[in-house]
């Protein structure tokens, strides 16, 4: 009988355990730049038939544009936001590129986008459909703001996702968000 209120006990405190929300790591970053295209939008704006990042998404494939930045840093892709006008509420630039190397110049029909020096606190999508998985992990991170969970109070400067090679396959893949904090 022992036996079984102890091993109960140990599958409820599991239970317990995976039902918290993993607190993210917070890392440093130094600055650096990306150069890609951008746009501007709002949460609002995503959630209606007029969201304008999955067709930056579509564009970005279609044009082939990570093949046309100089200069990368890496193959990883960037998604970054940026230029807040309040917070999560209002409106923000969302530039999708590439990090490059210090001094790059971005060709025509792209911008060069700083990412700001700090602190951020860094949280993981699950696997799965990217168009599902990282939506998911923003919903994810609100919460946490709202609960004082980031580690750290937001800062509005700049956040950014990064899409490595666990990101290689869409349709099963895992993201880093990463979210400036002050």
């Amino acid at each position: 009988m022992r036996v079984g209120v102890c091993l109960l006990s140990i599958v409820g405190f599991a239970v317990f355990l995976s039902s918290k929300e993993t607190p993210p790591r917070i890392v440093h970053e130094d600055e650096f730049a990306v150069v890609g295209i951008e746009i501007r939008t709002s949460n609002a704006k995503e959630l209606t038939s007029d969201g304008v990042i999955g067709k930056q998404w579509q564009r970005f494939f279609q044009e082939s544009l990570l093949q046309k930045i100089p200069n990368k840093a890496s193959e990883n892709i960037y998604a970054v936001y940026s230029d807040y006008a309040s917070d999560r509420n209002g409106e923000y630039s969302f530039t999708l590129g590439a990090k490059v190397q210090p001094g790059s110049v971005p060709p025509a029909g792209f911008v060069l986008k700083k990412v700001r020096a700090g602190n951020y606190a860094v949280v993981t999508s699950e696997k799965g459909l990217s168009a599902k998985v990282v939506p998911q992990t923003w919903q994810r991170v609100w919460v946490m703001e709202d609960q004082h969970g980031l580690g750290g109070v937001r800062a509005y400067y700049t956040d950014f996702e990064l899409y490595d090679q666990r990101a290689a396959d869409p349709q099963n893949a895992q993201v880093d968000l990463y979210i400036g904090l002050k």
